[in-house]
């Protein structure tokens, strides 16, 4: 293979799905990521385009696609209450597919926003969000803050890329027209970059917004109260009216709101303190995602069953449960009694009772690489790892969709495939009719359900 520069590749490690990577191949690896952030550059050299691992394995031995395909969908149309999750680290092509394979099994979907920004969905659907693209912030933002996350660490090129030293069309000076705050409970890495870091103590984060919802209101505070939150009252004034004071202000924030005491309330409090500052002011909210396509999970789910995760088929028809249908309530309850793992590793993060679940059922893994939980499973398949060697769409996660520029020929099929030949497979050996147009049958059933 001759040696090549691939231009405006898109890393797929984290959210911010940088599309500006410049690949130099050598052979049949990528030895060079110009432009990329540490973590873009570990992903990228760390696929190599030859074959490293088998086709399949089956009960931990080595087997053909072919085979695994079969025992997968053998699996899946013998469940009564198949689970699929994971999907944040595929195309959206594949997640496409996945919903299509739990809507032929009957199956429970989700995603790993479950464990995530979950929340921050259901908080969306309570109160709405005030958005923009990146390339808004880029160009119009000079106030920046950063609450509950670590950008400098979790999105390193998040600074340099979108929000603080970019020189902007209506912010030229660049790092200095822009005033970035960080709110916390502990000083990160990300502080190092702030003007201002604001310490908050833990499981106050709903208190300190309503503090500020108060204060940019001009509605009195009551001291004791707000000085509960860790933060003197005169500081969190201070915050307030710099942000009504900004030309254009974004908040982006982490699971440190979305996963922590208050959740989904903490991150409708946050939606709505940027809803009450465009009142003064242009201001938005924006949740900081971490895995390549988790955005891209979330809107596939949405436009092809109304919900963004946590999706149940058994019925026939779509239904919506957070906390009944997500994956660690599934599994906890064992309820599940198999699944199928897309691009994700639930047994190296779960909570202890739903991994012991999951070794206890039959289970499938799609992945380029062997993980934990591939270690448990009865099926593995090797599939090609997507922006690498796998072209198709992800979202950034402002919800802008970018193709994939591939740099490496894999000798593993892409997820998408693979998934496609399940469902196939099992609408076969359960004698079902069903459309082979992914989202074909859901739209139908939904019809039938009026």
């Amino acid at each position: 293979m001759p040696d090549r520069v691939v231009p405006n590749a898109v890393c797929t490690f984290c959210g911010c799905v940088c599309d500006d990577i410049e690949l130099t191949v050598e052979g049949d690896r990528i030895t060079r990521a110009k432009n990329a952030c540490v973590l873009g550059v570990a992903w990228f050299q760390n696929h190599p385009a030859g074959r490293h691992a088998p086709d399949a394995r089956i009960g931990g031995e080595p087997a053909s696609l072919d085979a695994a395909v079969e025992e997968a969908a053998r699996i899946l149309a013998g469940a009564r209450y198949p689970l699929i999750f994971g999907l944040s680290n595929t195309t959206s092509e594949a997640q496409r597919e996945a919903v299509r394979l739990a809507d032929v099994t009957g199956a429970c979907i989700d995603t790993t926003t479950s464990v995530c920004h979950g929340p921050t969905e259901l908080a969306l659907q309570a109160v709405g969000k005030p958005a923009a693209t990146l390339g808004e912030v880029r160009n119009r933002a000079d106030l920046i803050v950063y609450w509950g996350c670590n950008p400098a660490e979790g999105h390193p090129r998040h600074f340099t890329r979108y929000t603080l030293t970019p020189r902007g069309r209506f912010v030229p000076e660049g790092r200095k027209g822009r005033y970035m705050v960080l709110v916390d409970v502990r000083r990160t890495a990300s502080a190092r970059a702030a003007d201002e870091f604001i310490q908050i103590r833990p499981g106050k984060d709903f208190e300190l917004i309503a503090v500020l919802r108060a204060l940019v209101r001009g509605r009195p505070v009551d001291v004791a109260r707000a000085e509960a939150t860790g933060v003197p009252l005169e500081r969190a004034r201070s915050l307030a009216e710099r942000m009504k004071k900004a030309r254009f202000g974004v908040i982006f924030f982490g699971m440190g709101i979305s996963m922590t005491r208050g959740k989904q309330l903490n991150s409708a409090a946050l939606l709505t303190l940027a809803a009450d500052l465009n009142q003064y002011t242009r201001f938005l909210a924006m949740p900081l995602r971490g895995h390549g396509n988790v955005t891209g999970a979330d809107t596939v789910l949405t436009w092809q069953t109304g919900y963004p995760f946590a999706v149940n088929f058994s019925r026939g028809y779509p239904r919506f449960g957070p906390g009944e249908f997500t994956a660690v309530d599934v599994l906890v309850r064992r309820e599940a009694d198999a699944a199928l793992i897309l691009a994700s590793d639930p047994a190296a993060n779960f909570p202890a009772p739903a991994r012991e679940h999951l070794a206890r059922i039959p289970t499938i893994v799609l992945d380029p690489k062997v993980n934990e939980t591939s270690r448990i499973a009865r099926v593995h398949i090797t599939t090609a790892p997507y922006g690498i060697s796998v072209g198709g769409t992800v979202y950034r996660m402002d919800e802008i969709p970018l193709p994939l520029r591939p740099a490496l020929p894999s000798p593993y099929p892409p997820d998408e495939e693979v998934v496609r030949r399940i469902a196939d497979r099992v609408l076969e050996l359960t004698g079902r009719t069903g459309s082979t147009e992914a989202g074909g049958a859901v739209a139908s059933r939904a019809a039938e359900a009026g």
